[in-house]
């Protein structure tokens, strides 16, 4: 579980205590953790042993599927535009969601025990609900890796009350993505349909389709409250390029799309900022810009490499200016480290190596003498998401970007083969 200061959430579990049906949410979820009971469609059904799933998975050559058609209609007389535009994103992707439901023998491990009694002779319990979307025709699924990460048997529930098993296709933790696909047989799939970054705005009118605290295709609706976010996944590493919005996102949610006006998923909902452990008015979602880039090649390979140079940057700051020997107008990204055996080490970047005394020790690094960087292929850098933007948008392992430098006060460029982030 990952949290981001003071209080961002991973939506990952709440709990249903069978005794007294009270709901306890725990540090940082969008899943909805279940003790004994779950409900699927209209009926429940009593926790126990579920048959192994099949693997179906078919990974040569994936083809990208042709995007549906969003039928855009006019308000009906009498409804006023809003509600017009909510009820058309509702009726053509609701049909698109499911409710991920996660079996274990065990409750999560990343907070305290949370069943009564621990299953016994091998049976598994329904824990964890998140959401997903159809992605295509051919039965996958996407939904967060942090849903389904310690899962054992995955289940899914359409908008209709039918149920399936999935295979979890791969997972991939740095963009807290997974995929999961089903045999589509006798199930009418509607995949969704995909937007563009490049047309995501702030204030934006958008859409979340989920099941918050297990509560099935459950629309919630607000704006577009800030772009290019950075949230945390594993380790040190960030999803650069993260959509803010004030839709309501809470316990269930995660896994689920979030939509623009016209139905187009523009994200996946994953985190949330919240001192309560629930909607504040703060959730945060993957942007379609790298859902577009990873899901495709899960389903392929069953796993997706991110680009990696091997440095830690710093944006500079015009009030560093004198302790870092720069004019105030220069912009750009402070190398602050190299770590060693990276590409960025081979390709001879410097890092930071000479201390230095600052009265503005939280905004200015204390050590200088290495390289800064202005520009990657061409395209001008402000600040260091700007180059973890560009590396998870445009490149891939294997590829050489052009790095241009200011070391010493000269300009230069310099070539750098990226290679896949380490495990």
């Amino acid at each position: 579980m990952y949290q981001m200061p003071p209080a961002t959430k991973h939506k990952n579990k709440a709990t249903l205590f069978v005794v007294g049906a009270v709901l306890v949410l725990t540090v940082g979820a969008c899943m909805l953790v279940t003790a004994g009971v779950i409900v699927l469609g209209s009926s429940s059904s009593a926790p126990g042993a579920i048959p192994a799933v099949q693997t179906i998975a078919d990974r040569t050559a994936y083809q990208q599927p042709p995007q549906p058609q969003i039928v855009i209609e006019p308000p009906p007389e009498g409804i006023d535009y809003e509600s017009a535009v909510l009820r058309n994103i509702y009726e053509q992707v609701n049909p698109s969601v499911v409710n991920v439901t996660v079996w274990m023998d065990h409750p999560p491990l990343d907070g305290e025990e949370l069943l009564p009694l621990p299953p016994s002779n091998g049976e598994l319990l329904p824990v964890v609900n998140g959401s997903g979307f159809v992605w295509d025709s051919a039965g996958y699924i996407v939904t967060n890796n942090h849903v389904v990460e310690d899962a054992q048997r995955v289940q899914v529930t359409f908008h209709d009350g039918t149920v399936a098993l999935a295979e979890i296709v791969g997972r991939d933790p740095d963009s807290d993505l997974a995929v999961l696909r089903i045999d589509p047989e006798g199930y009418e799939l509607r995949p969704v349909r995909r937007g563009q970054m490049d047309d995501v705005f702030v204030g934006m009118r958008v859409a979340a389709i989920g099941n918050p605290f297990g509560l099935q295709g459950t629309l919630t609706s607000g704006i577009v409250s800030a772009l290019g976010r950075s949230i945390p996944a594993r380790q040190s590493f960030s999803i650069p390029d993260s959509i803010q919005t004030d839709a309501a996102i809470n316990p269930g949610n995660s896994g689920g799309p979030l939509l623009n006006e016209r139905g187009e998923v523009i994200g996946v909902n994953a985190q949330i900022r919240s001192e309560v452990r629930a909607n504040s008015g703060v959730g945060f979602a993957i942007p379609i810009a790298i859902v577009e880039r990873v899901v495709p090649s899960i389903i392929e390979n069953g796993r997706y490499d991110h680009s990696y140079m091997g440095i830690a940057g710093i944006t500079f700051s015009p009030v560093c200016s004198e302790e870092q020997g720069l004019p105030k107008s220069f912009r750009g990204v402070i190398v602050a480290q190299v770590l060693p055996a990276t590409p960025a080490s081979r390709a001879g970047i410097r890092g930071s190596t000479r201390p230095i005394q600052t009265e503005y020790a939280q905004i200015c690094p204390a050590a200088t003498g290495g390289d800064f960087i202005t520009a990657v292929d061409g395209r001008n850098v402000v600040t260091f998401d700007d180059v973890l933007i560009y590396l998870e948008r445009y490149t891939s392992p294997g590829d050489t970007v052009t790095l241009t430098i200011l070391r010493d006060g000269q300009e230069q460029e310099i070539a750098l083969k990226l290679a896949a982030r380490p495990q």
